[in-house]
């Protein structure tokens, strides 16, 4: 096999890119060989995510993509923020998910759903130098996300909300939390609300950070609330009305985990090619033999439909249309396709893949979290039956 066949092209013809969105892909893609890479093994082993590079990520203007110029954010396109996102998860995912948060949920959130006041507070610091998290989950409300029990009761001219929540991507390094409690456990779904937290209200902390499998330098938190107290206005959108911004944020949400899941099995694909054309066995290159080069194959074509899933829907994002299936559809075929394409580029390694002097096993680690969070494989399988069944 040849160097020429063991490069991915880097955009299918259906969904090509301009030559603006090119340049933008190709000035990330050079950040993150340069600055992340060469701290990917570091931070994967403390668990810790470097806070230089966020700081980078601000100065470069990819924790704001979306937001408006007005705001101090770079005024781009959803479809932007879903390359930035693709390139970064291509040399490290735990990079990659801090910029999805950041700009596939709470900005998103932040730009939808909030009023001129709470805009003109909340996204210049977004831009700026605050990392945002979501936090939906919590112990007994994962799939079953609306039987929270985070309680939020009005007292006087604030609320006063109690409860955990669980699972929290960047709950360690943020600032400021789109977080949803119930004012009315027995109206279901139609008692949650979202409130803005930001981490200096009095009564809001943030609890155990886990041990991860993957994605180890992304932080993923408890937070605790005892009578955290939340001012009247930072009820995002109106109260009663959570589900509603919960139900779409998210759904933006897994068009930024499809990316995550695209870049990085991209990166276990390049490093497995590469890696092949370097190993000799038998007086040879191990690519030069017939069933390497079929299992190259068959994940350069697997890789080559994520992408073009990941983009379609994204640009349907960006038209306007209605992508709610294509969302649920990419998320569901990018986590195979990523844990599908780690496993084999692991087993292209062969013994020296299974130990830490390779990136292998970590992009291996990193993909099973592709089909857990931000809505399981069995949910968005559920979605598109409804969807193409009318069930």
């Amino acid at each position: 096999m040849s160097q020429a066949t063991a490069q991915l092209p880097s955009a299918p013809p259906l969904v090509a890119l301009s030559e603006d969105e090119s340049l933008f892909r190709d000035n990330v893609r050079q950040f993150a060989e340069d600055s992340i890479r060469p701290k990917v093994r570091e931070m994967d082993e403390k668990g810790v995510f470097e806070h230089s590079l966020i700081e980078q990520f601000f100065s470069l203007g990819l924790m704001a993509i979306e937001v408006p110029e007005q705001y101090g954010g770079a005024g781009g396109r959803f479809f932007e923020a879903i390359l930035a996102v693709e390139e970064v998860s291509r040399v490290d995912a735990s990079a990659g998910v801090i910029v999805d948060v950041q700009n596939t949920l709470v900005n998103n959130a932040l730009m939808r759903w909030t009023n001129d006041d709470q805009k003109k507070r909340y996204l210049p610091r977004m831009a700026r130098d605050t990392i945002g998290a979501y936090a939906l989950s919590e112990a007994g409300s994962g799939s079953d996300a609306f039987a929270m029990q985070t309680r939020a009761q009005l007292k006087g001219s604030e609320y006063v909300l109690n409860g955990r929540k669980l699972w929290i991507t960047n709950g360690k390094e943020a600032g400021i939390f789109i977080l949803f409690a119930t004012l009315d456990p027995s109206a279901g779904y139609k008692g949650i609300t979202a409130f803005i937290v930001e981490k200096e209200f009095p009564g809001f902390s943030v609890g155990k950070k886990e041990d991860k499998l993957g994605i180890r330098a992304s932080s993923t938190c408890e937070l605790i609330l005892e009578d955290c107290r939340v001012p009247k206005e930072s009820v995002l959108g109106e109260t009663g009305k959570g589900y509603k911004i919960a139900i779409e944020t998210l759904n933006e949400g897994r068009i930024g985990i499809g990316a995550q899941m695209l870049g990085l099995a991209r990166g276990a694909w390049e490093s497995a090619a590469k890696y092949a054309q370097e190993r000799k066995q038998f007086g040879k290159s191990i690519a030069d033999f017939q069933g390497i080069q079929f299992q190259l194959a068959q994940m350069a074509t697997e890789i080559e439909a994520a992408r073009m899933m990941v983009y379609n829907a994204a640009r349907m994002k960006d038209a306007g249309m209605n992508f709610v299936k294509e969302a649920a559809m990419t998320k569901l075929f990018t986590s195979q396709v990523a844990e599908r394409v780690s496993s084999l580029s692991l087993e292209i390694f062969g013994g020296v893949g299974f130990t830490k002097d390779y990136p292998a096993e970590k992009y291996f680690r990193d993909a099973k979290i592709g089909k857990i969070y931000e809505g399981t494989s069995n949910m968005q399988l559920q979605t598109i039956a409804k969807l193409v069944l009318g069930k």
